[in-house]
C-alpha cells in the first residue's frame, strides 16, 4: 500500500450536509439561533448585517449535498486534495495492531484546514459586494487563512489576535501582516467592547469570546464590512466535510473503514471536518458501531465539563444565542498554547451529536498532549500543531487499547495544521517549563 494515496481521488464537487442525517433518520435538529433580545429564534434579515445571505441560506438547509462554487474549487486544487498518510512508525513503536491513518490538512497554503471554510466565506461574501471582512482568531491559523482568502477576493481583512497567542505566536501575526491584514491584540482599545473588558482586568489574556466580540463591533459598524467565523456555525461544519468526503473516498480504495475517528475539538471544525462524512453512515445505520471522539484541553473542557444550554457565542452577548456545551460566554481559559481550543463553547452540531450520544469526548492537560506531539514528531517526522496533539494523544490511547484487546482497528484522525509556528511552545516543553 502507498503511504500517500492522495492521488487517488478528485476534489469534492459538493459539501456534505450532516443535518440532512439527523432530520432524516434521528427526526431532531440542535435547537434553534436566539435573538439575544427577544430569546425568540431569529431569522435572515437579523443575521443579514453581518453575513451574506448564500451563507444564511447554508446555515439552515436540509438539503444533502451543497454544490461547491467553481472559484472556490479552483483555489481548493492549491492543496487539494489533502494526502491520507499511514503513520506505521508510529504503529510499530507502539506495537499495536490497529492501523493508524491520519489527513494530512497542514499542506494547505496556510498551513491548516481553516483555508477550506475562509475562502468559501471570502467567495461569497465577495460576491454580494462586501469589501471587508473581520474576524477574531486563537493561535492565529483561522486568522492567516481568512487573510490570504481576502487578499485573493481582494477584501480588506482586520483581525482580532487573542492577546495570549498574540504573544506566544509572533510570526502568525507576521503571516496574517503579509497576507496585507490588519492584526490587533484582543482585549483591544480599539472597541468599546475591548475597552470594557479591559477595565475589568487590565492584565487580562483573552480569550475567543472576546475577540468575537471585538470583531463583530467593528463589522456592525462600519460600513461595507461583515464578520466571518472561524469555527462553531453549521455552514462552517459545511465546509469543512470536504476532508471526511476525501478520506472517505481514500480509504476505500484501500479497502478500508474507521472503527474509531478521532479529532480535536474547540468550537468543531476539526473534528466535524474528518467526522461528519463517516457519521453520516452511522447515523443512517449503515456503520452502527463506529465511534467518533472529540478531544479538548482540560484547561477548557466545555463538551466533558459544561452545561447543554443556551448560551451567547461571545463574551458582550453580541451573537445570536447557541445551544451548546459551554463553560460560560465569561470564561476566560489559563493560556494554553493550543489557541485554537481556548473557546468557552462549541458547534451546536457538535453539542447535539454529543448530547445524542453519537460521539464520544474526553479532555487532556497540555504536557501530556506534548508527549504525545513529541513521539509523532520523532516516528512520523511532522511536527503538529497543539490543537492537532490533543487528537494524537486520543490516537495513542486508542492505539494501546486496541493491543491490550489484541484487536485489530482501523484508526482515523485529523492533523489538522503543521507546528512549524509553534516552535516556542515545543521549546518550553522541552525545557521543562510547560505547566498543566
Amino acid at each position: 500500500m502507498k503511504q500517500n494515496i492522495m492521488q487517488k481521488v478528485k476534489i469534492p464537487t459538493t459539501y456534505l450536509n450532516l443535518s440532512y442525517y439527523l432530520n432524516k433518520y434521528v427526526h431532531e435538529l440542535p435547537a434553534p439561533p436566539l435573538d439575544p433580545k427577544t430569546k425568540q429564534p431569529i431569522g435572515p434579515a437579523a443575521l443579514a448585517r453581518l453575513f451574506p445571505m448564500e451563507l444564511i441560506k447554508q446555515e439552515v438547509t436540509l438539503d444533502e449535498f451543497v454544490p461547491i462554487p467553481d472559484e472556490v474549487r479552483e483555489l481548493y486544487a492549491m492543496y487539494r486534495p489533502s494526502p491520507l498518510l499511514r503513520a506505521k512508525r508510529l504503529e510499530e513503536a507502539l506495537g499495536t495492531p490497529a492501523e493508524i491513518y491520519f489527513k494530512y490538512e497542514g499542506v494547505s497554503s496556510v498551513g491548516s484546514h481553516k483555508l477550506n471554510t475562509a475562502l468559501a466565506q471570502a467567495y461569497y461574501n465577495k460576491r454580494e459586494g462586501v469589501g471587508m471582512l473581520t474576524t477574531e482568531t486563537g493561535a492565529g491559523q483561522w486568522g492567516s487563512a481568512l487573510a490570504l482568502a481576502c487578499k485573493l477576493f481582494d477584501l480588506k481583512c482586520k483581525v482580532f489576535m487573542v492577546k495570549s497567542s498574540y504573544e506566544q505566536k509572533p510570526y502568525r501575526k507576521t503571516v496574517m501582516h503579509l497576507y496585507g491584514a490588519d492584526v490587533s491584540a484582543s482585549p483591544s482599545r480599539e472597541t468599546q467592547a475591548g475597552r470594557s473588558f479591559l477595565a475589568k482586568d487590565p492584565h487580562t489574556p483573552g480569550s475567543l469570546g472576546m475577540a468575537i466580540s471585538e470583531a463583530i463591533e467593528v463589522a456592525a459598524t462600519t460600513d461595507g464590512a461583515h464578520y466571518a467565523l472561524g469555527s462553531v456555525l453549521n455552514h462552517v461544519m459545511l465546509h469543512q466535510s470536504i476532508i471526511g468526503l476525501e478520506a472517505k473516498e481514500q480509504l476505500a480504495r484501500e479497502g478500508a473503514y474507521p472503527d474509531v475517528i478521532v479529532g480535536c475539538c474547540g468550537g468543531g471544525s476539526n473534528l466535524a471536518g474528518v467526522s461528519f462524512a463517516f457519521l453520516a453512515d452511522k447515523i443512517s445505520g449503515k456503520k452502527p458501531n463506529l465511534r467518533v471522539v472529540a478531544v479538548e484541553p482540560d484547561a477548557c473542557p466545555s463538551l466533558t465539563k459544561g452545561e447543554y444550554r443556551y448560551d451567547s457565542g461571545d463574551t458582550a452577548g453580541m451573537t445570536p444565542m447557541l445551544k451548546m456545551y459551554t463553560v460560560g460566554s465569561d470564561f476566560v481559559p489559563s493560556p494554553i498554547h493550543a489557541g485554537g481550543l481556548r473557546y468557552h463553547g462549541d458547534s451546536p452540531l457538535i453539542s447535539f451529536l454529543y448530547y445524542k450520544k453519537l460521539i464520544e469526548a474526553v479532555a487532556y492537560g497540555q504536557r501530556e498532549v506534548f508527549e504525545a506531539a513529541q513521539l509523532f514528531a520523532q516516528t512520523e517526522g511532522i511536527i503538529p500543531a497543539p490543537e492537532s496533539a490533543h487528537a494524537i494523544q486520543q490516537v495513542i490511547v486508542e492505539a494501546k487499547r486496541a493491543k491490550e484487546e489484541g484487536k485489530k482497528k482501523v484508526i482515523l484522525f485529523n492533523l489538522s495544521g503543521h507546528g512549524l509556528l509553534d516552535l516556542g511552545a515545543y521549546e518550553e516543553f522541552l525545557s521543562g517549563r510547560m505547566k498543566g
